[in-house]
């Protein structure tokens, strides 16, 4: 049974599937390849995010000032995590995390400070700005960045 098209009408289907759809799958691949890069963003934010919170923790003759009290290192972390847990979704990046999380009191708006042994005090802000300079990722297994 012959139709009008020359017999070609089973190719047609097919090629405004292809003429539809290959847009619709560069834009799908586009948005997965945004989004697998959006991911390791955030990725290395946490990493900085716990390797500044680490730099407090591990504070070596130092004090942690909070409110006038003083707090050493672990201490100070612990509450830093706390703090970073309450503010849910709102911290994406380290700097996020220094500005509304590290640098003061959210009740008092009193800034946080780190006396140092020999008599030195800064804020935690002005401390952590610093670490967060330093901070270099490591290489991961597969040589992908990493910061720990």
């Amino acid at each position: 049974m012959a139709d009008r098209s020359g017999g070609h009408r089973r190719n047609r289907p097919a090629r405004v599937w292809l003429v539809f759809s290959g847009p619709l799958i560069a834009a799908t691949l586009i948005m997965f390849a945004a989004l697998a890069v959006a991911g390791d963003a955030a990725e290395v934010e946490v990493r900085k995010i716990d390797f500044l919170i680490e730099s407090i923790e591990t504070l070596q003759n130092a004090q942690f000032i909070r409110n006038g009290s003083a707090y050493d290192g672990k201490a100070a972390a612990a509450h830093l995590r706390l703090k970073l847990r309450n503010a849910g979704t709102k911290i994406v990046t380290a700097e996020d995390f220094i500005r509304y999380c590290a640098s003061g009191s959210l009740m008092s708006g009193v800034p946080y400070q780190i006396r140092f042994s020999d008599g030195r005090v800064v804020t935690s802000e002005e401390f952590l700005r610093h670490k967060l300079a330093e901070y270099t990722p490591e290489p991961r297994a597969g040589g992908q960045g990493s910061s720990r």
